[in-house]
């Protein structure tokens, strides 16, 4: 039998049945009773772009969360910030840090290239010695290294030189970067040193094994997805060998478009009529970036409505799906629904406003106020 064939006759997840999936991968179906280091864990990472996404992500998905838990976790070097994924910096645990990183290094390495100018002359294997150097004397802000790498080499784009640095070495940003209303600039040194251990070797050419395992948990997570789906979530390319190596392992759908769909056989596919509550996210959560296809959270008339160029907005699902943004304003916090809400969906979306505001601000006093519905 083709695999054309097989795809065809391969039975077809709608986009409700997609996003109960997603949703219960993510635990934002149910709230999950697990330690935050288990969920960053088990997500395989939360982007971390600002300081505190992380920590609204952790609170739409856990219960019982405080905010001193990731902060407690980060301070203890269990989990660490680290541009990894998608060259974006993500929320990882130690041991995450330690084998994704050297897993996207290529991809790191190829950014050099949109560079190649700011860097004429530079020699890299000396960049990178020296960058280590410094870094690992005491931690450096971006600042401070690219004037040190700008007296090196003068000639060379400071730009160039601080993007070289990021994408050579993985560099992780220390505390008190990250702690819950702690945080202060950004400073790096390696994760090596910061971490007290090496990281695994970046795979060689023909060495898959972890490619399929980090392709395994993203299904775990992300689920069911498509090829082209988990190379946006890695920014890596050419992952369909690695699907056609896994596929005895896997099942397979399609969605309503055709498109095959990869699936772990146990894995959690509730059904469509599932009752999802409402959920603020943070802006850049993963739930709106680890899909090519996002129709499964992001209903066509509101694509492109969550994020304004790179400016990625705190967004509410309503049913499960994208339905509106969110912000506080001082002591307020303002819901800007997409459309018009029922009664019922108000009342429950107040509620989880009400709940997600005592466990990330206990003791504080906020009002809730619906705005305008937000515009195109």
């Amino acid at each position: 039998m083709t695999k054309t064939t097989t795809t065809a006759s391969a039975p077809v997840l709608g986009v409700r049945a997609l996003n109960r999936a997603t949703l219960a991968r993510q635990l934002l179906l149910r709230r999950a009773p697990l330690p935050a280091g288990a969920a960053v864990e088990h997500l395989v990472g939360l982007q971390a772009q600002n300081v505190r996404p992380p920590y609204y992500a952790l609170a739409a998905r856990l219960d019982g969360f405080a905010p001193e838990r990731l902060s407690e976790l980060m301070a203890a070097r269990e989990v660490v910030r680290i541009v990894t994924l998608r060259s974006t910096v993500h929320t990882h645990t130690a041991e995450d840090c330690l084998t994704l990183r050297p897993l996207v290094q290529g991809a790191r390495e190829r950014e050099l290239g949109q560079f190649r100018k700011g860097l004429d002359g530079v020699d890299l294997d000396r960049l990178t010695a020296l960058v280590r150097e410094l870094v690992e004397a005491e931690p450096r802000t971006m600042t401070q290294l690219r004037a040190a790498l700008g007296a090196r080499w003068p000639d060379a784009d400071p730009q160039a030189l601080g993007v070289a640095a990021r994408c050579l070495l993985p560099l992780v940003q220390v505390t008190p970067r990250g702690l819950w209303d702690r945080s202060g600039q950004v400073a790096l040194t390696t994760a090596e040193h910061w971490l007290g251990r090496p990281a695994a070797p970046s795979p060689r050419e023909g060495d898959t094994a972890a490619l399929e395992a980090t392709v395994l948990r993203y299904l775990a997570a992300f689920g069911p997805a498509s090829v082209r789906d988990t190379q946006t979530w890695a920014g890596l390319t050419r992952l369909r060998p690695v699907f056609e190596r896994l596929r005895p392992r896997l099942v397979t759908f399609r969605d309503d478009g055709g498109t095959e769909l990869f699936d772990l056989p146990d894995a959690p596919r509730p059904d469509p009529d599932t009752p999802a509550p409402p959920r603020f996210l943070p802006e850049y959560d993963n739930l709106l970036l680890s899909h090519a296809e996002r129709a499964r959270v992001v209903p066509a008339p509101y694509r492109g409505r969550n994020a304004r160029g790179n400016q990625a907005h705190r967004t509410l699902l309503v049913d499960g799906f994208l339905a509106g943004l969110w912000k506080p304003e001082g002591d307020t916090l303002v819901i800007e629904p997409f459309g018009r809400l029922t009664r019922d969906q108000r009342r429950d979306v107040t509620a989880e406003a009400e709940r997600m505001l005592a466990a990330l601000h206990p003791g504080a006093s906020y009002g809730i106020r619906f705005g305008t519905v937000a515009g195109g």
